[in-house]
């Protein structure tokens, strides 16, 4: 089985079933819904328990669980922009205001980048009159480039 077919027949299981990401993240008992969703969408990565009781839940074989807890290879998303209007409007933001993060990140805290692997968000909804926003929060280690 691939990383992708496991994706897939997550996807299914959870549908079928009819759970929500967070439903299943609280019974998995990981870190955030955020990683949990990440690794079942093939992102991340489970411990052995997570692994375990995310098989239990969704019916998964030995060969899944096990497949869970694999390192993976991330950034799957195909090349070019987006076509998915969610996950463009995300792209779109680097593309504005990226030039922007870098030249304030940088004047902050120096020669660097913020880590993605070091690296929490949340995300929940803030309640508005004109329509319900999408608030997501996101903090990384600041690493600063090494002079050798």
């Amino acid at each position: 089985m691939t990383r992708e077919e496991l994706t897939l027949t997550i996807q299914s299981r959870k549908r079928a079933k009819k759970l929500t990401w967070k439903q299943i993240a609280t019974t998995i008992g990981a870190a955030s819904p955020i990683m949990t969703t990440a690794a079942l969408l093939g992102q991340m990565r489970l411990t052995d328990e997570e692994a375990a009781k995310a098989a239990e839940l969704l019916e998964l074989g030995d060969e899944e669980r096990q497949l869970l807890t694999e390192i993976p290879y991330r950034g799957s998303l195909p090349a070019g922009p987006p076509t998915d209007p969610l996950i463009y409007r995300f792209h779109e933001l680097v593309q504005v205001y990226g030039t922007t993060w870098k030249a304030l990140i940088q004047e902050e805290f120096g020669d660097g980048i913020m880590s993605a692997i070091d690296f929490d968000m949340q995300m929940e909804r803030q309640p508005d009159p004109k329509g319900d926003r999408v608030r997501v929060t996101m903090s990384g280690k600041f690493l600063p480039y090494k002079r050798y």
